[in-house]
């Protein structure tokens, strides 16, 4: 075998070796993560005026799953399934959809200051459910306001898209700049009604600040499938969004249609945001920090970037929930925002020149 060929072999063992070292991070990642979210959901579902054992906890929900293990007393399987374990799951869901529509966007835009509220996903959905709280109050029973929310969600990117292509042209820029008009427009809307109507002011900026409060398990099994086959989708193009990364020319040139990508992921990430926002308000933040803390700790390619924001999402705002809990029942939105704050400070100070 000549120099140059022995070169060549020992390069590409290289590579290969490279390659497995990285799954294996990856997968002791993920491993990590889901053993973190089963700690979580047993830890957080103990937290509360009554205390109950996790051994008690574990044994209801086996119990639950058709496996008698332990015992355990009928008010504590009470509280924990009809109450706690109901609002631990949905804040699973909307921490991983908030996390995995901000990984979706940082990278569209790469920006890590980008978030799943930047193409007014947010104030929309605000709007409709401040609709919904002033006109209709019980057209559809508690499900008024989620439905009217993801509605409101839908009209802001439905409205983008229009407003850019009015523009002539569809980028990235003029999509950003579109998502900004119509959050303005928006909350300006929603500031008229808020002042003119307020004997809803109160219950409208409740549902604004963000809450997993009237968590059920019909809630759990109509916004689980939504949530779950959305990040499923993005995932399957997370190959394109590492190409976007390197550029708009290199990724075409390795065959990404850069065009459909950047039309169809601006609104996977809405449509992820919208079905979250529905059902817990608009809660801040959790989009912006765990896809860039997880983007630290594995980097920045999006097959691993996705599925450990989703589950450090869904850990985070478990925790969040938990504290506001123990908050005299604080907004969870407030709980994001305060932990939020001094981390968007610390990312506009590393990104200083």
């Amino acid at each position: 075998m000549s120099g140059e060929s022995q070169e060549i072999l020992e390069a590409r063992l290289g590579e290969i070796g490279l390659l497995k070292r990285r799954l294996l991070r990856w997968r002791a990642v993920l491993t990590y993560l889901a053993i973190g979210l089963c700690l979580t959901i047993i830890a957080a579902t103990a937290i509360g005026p009554v205390y109950i054992p996790p051994a008690e906890i574990i044994s209801i929900i086996l119990h639950k799953l058709g496996l008698r293990v332990g015992g355990f007393s009928e008010p504590h399987m009470k509280i924990i399934l009809q109450l706690r374990l109901p609002r631990i799951l949905l804040g699973i869901l909307v921490g991983m959809a908030l996390s995995v529509a901000g990984a979706i966007m940082q990278g569209l835009f790469r920006n890590p200051l980008a978030g799943p509220y930047v193409l007014g996903v947010s104030s929309g959905a605000s709007l409709g459910a401040a609709l919904s709280i002033t006109f209709l109050p019980a057209f559809m029973g508690v499900y008024t306001t989620p439905l009217a929310a993801f509605m409101g969600g839908l009209t802001a990117i439905i409205l983008v898209y229009n407003i850019v292509k009015l523009c002539g042209r569809f980028t990235v820029g003029s999509l950003l700049l579109a998502g900004i008009a119509v959050n303005y427009l928006f909350s300006a809307i929603l500031s008229i009604i808020i002042w003119t109507l307020s004997r809803d002011a109160h219950t409208i900026l409740l549902w604004i600040m963000g809450g997993l409060w009237g968590a059920d398990w019909l809630k759990i099994e109509v916004i689980a499938p939504i949530i779950l086959t959305l990040i499923l989708i993005t995932f399957i193009f997370s190959k394109d969004l590492n190409a976007l990364l390197l550029g708009e020319e290199t990724a075409q040139s390795i065959g990404v249609n850069v065009k459909l990508v950047e039309k169809l992921l601006p609104i996977l990430a809405s449509l992820i945001t919208s079905a979250a926002v529905s059902f817990a308000g608009a809660i801040g933040f959790i989009g912006l920090m765990m896809p860039h803390i997880m983007r630290m700790i594995v980097g920045p390619d999006h097959r691993i970037l996705i599925p450990s924001s989703a589950l450090a999402g869904g850990i985070f705002l478990v925790w969040a929930d938990a504290a506001a809990r123990c908050l005299l029942e604080l907004p969870v939105g407030v709980i994001t925002a305060l932990a939020g704050t001094p981390f968007f400070i610390y990312l506009l100070r590393r990104r200083r020149p």
